[in-house]
C-alpha cells in the first residue's frame, strides 16, 4: 500500500510541476507580471480540484460507462474513454491558456471579432506552438473564458469533433451514445475550473 501512496504521490508532483512550468513559461513568454507565488498558488488549487473530481467521479463514471456500453450494446469505448481522461484534464486549464491575447486598448474595448476570440479558445495549443515558435499574432481581447457562453461554445466544438473521430456509419444506438459523452468528460474539467475560480 504504501508504494502504491508513493507512486500515486509521485503522479501528483510530476502532473503539478508539469502544469507549473507550462504556465510559468507561457508567462514568461509573453512577459507577465503574474507572481509566481500566485501562480503556484492557482496551480495548487487547480490540480488539487482536478484531481479530486477524476478520483470521485470522473473514474469511477468512465468504469461504469464502460461496463454497460460493452454488455448492453457490445461496443468497445475505451478509445474514446481514454481520450476524454485527456481532455478532461486539458479542459481544467484551457480558461487560462487564453491569458496569452488577453489585453485592452486605450478605451477598454475587445478589438477581434467573435470568431478570431473564440479560436483563441478552442485551438488554444496550436497558438501556444505559434506563440512559442517566435509568431506573435496580434491579437487582443477582453475575453476571460471564464463564463457559461464559453463553455456551451466548447461543448459543441467538442461534439462536433466527437462526430468526426467517433462516428461509425451506419450510426447505431451505442455509437450516438459515444458521441454524446465524449464532450461530457470537456464539459466537467471546464466546469471544474470554473468552480475553482467561483464563477458559479
Amino acid at each position: 500500500m504504501s508504494r502504491v501512496r508513493r507512486f500515486l504521490s509521485t503522479l501528483y508532483h510530476v502532473f503539478f510541476n508539469f502544469v507549473l512550468y507550462s504556465f510559468r513559461n507561457i508567462n514568461q513568454k509573453i512577459m507577465s507580471k503574474f507572481p509566481v507565488w500566485r501562480m503556484r498558488e492557482e496551480t495548487t488549487e487547480h490540480v488539487q480540484s482536478c484531481i479530486k473530481i477524476f478520483k470521485w467521479l470522473i473514474l469511477p463514471a468512465s468504469v461504469l460507462y464502460m461496463l454497460l456500453m460493452f454488455f448492453l450494446f457490445n461496443v468497445n469505448v475505451l478509445g474514446s474513454v481514454l481520450w476524454g481522461l485527456a481532455v478532461f484534464f486539458y479542459s481544467n486549464f484551457l480558461p487560462d491558456l487564453s491569458s496569452i491575447y488577453r489585453g485592452k486598448t486605450s478605451d477598454g474595448g475587445a478589438v477581434l471579432p467573435w470568431y478570431k476570440r473564440y479560436a483563441i479558445l478552442l485551438f488554444a495549443p496550436l497558438l501556444v506552438w505559434i506563440l512559442f515558435s517566435g509568431i506573435r499574432l496580434n491579437w487582443r481581447t477582453t475575453e476571460t473564458f471564464h463564463n457559461f457562453k464559453s463553455l456551451i461554445v466548447y461543448g459543441v466544438f467538442l461534439f462536433a469533433v466527437g462526430f468526426f473521430a467517433f462516428a461509425k456509419f451506419p450510426i447505431q444506438t451505442g455509437n450516438i451514445i459515444e458521441i454524446l459523452v465524449f464532450p461530457l468528460y470537456g464539459l466537467a474539467g471546464y466546469l471544474t475550473h470554473l468552480k475553482v475560480d467561483k464563477t458559479w
